[in-house]
């Protein structure tokens, strides 16, 4: 279907191997049969975590980010270990990272952050039944966890207070779902 749209490898190789990142060079064939470079990171995808507690509130994180130089405020999220499940991933990530587990998880969707230089993926899951226990960050990992009502969380999107993607694009989610407009994909 989408043939006259699809670019087909030449050659690449790995420019950059490290933990986390890969970067890449390949050479395509366009689909008029030019051929160009395509520069990009290989990510191996991560969770992202929408905490809803019974009263509307959601469970949150400050954490300095290094590339932008700032704190943000985010989502529970994590990159995925290989073949991780990312539904165990995502229980894993919102333990460690905030110390709670929850008894209800539904999948609700995928996206694709960075598509023009990465071929990373957030897996988005919706986590009720709240129940706190003890964090066990990572180390090197330092955040703060805070609980924000979620009609509070939107006025921060619309103020620009909160500019992450997987967080803007959760919250998005989560207000359709508080007011039964969209269903999530699944319960798991």
């Amino acid at each position: 279907m989408d043939k006259h749209l699809k670019e087909t490898l030449v050659s690449g190789e790995t420019v950059y191997d490290g933990k986390f990142l890969q970067v890449r060079k390949d050479i395509v064939c366009l689909p008029d049969g030019k051929h160009t470079a395509r520069e990009y990171f290989r990510h191996p995808g991560a969770v992202v975590v929408l905490p809803l507690f019974e009263d509307g509130t959601v469970l949150l994180e400050r954490q300095f980010r290094y590339p932008p130089n700032q704190v943000f405020i985010e989502f529970p999220a994590g990159k995925l270990e290989v073949d991780e499940d990312p539904l165990l991933c995502a229980k894993r990530e919102l333990r460690e990272e905030t110390g709670y587990s929850a008894s209800q998880w539904q999948f609700v969707c995928t996206i694709h952050n960075a598509i023009a230089y990465s071929d990373e993926h957030l897996e988005l899951y919706l986590a009720r039944g709240l129940q706190l226990g003890e964090s066990q960050l990572d180390d090197g990992e330092f955040l703060d966890v805070f609980t924000l009502p979620f009609a509070e969380l939107m006025e921060w999107i619309r103020l620009g207070k909160v500019t992450d993607v997987k967080t803007m694009i959760g919250a998005f989610w989560l207000d359709k779902i508080m007011r039964g407009e969209w269903k999530p994909a699944g319960s798991v």
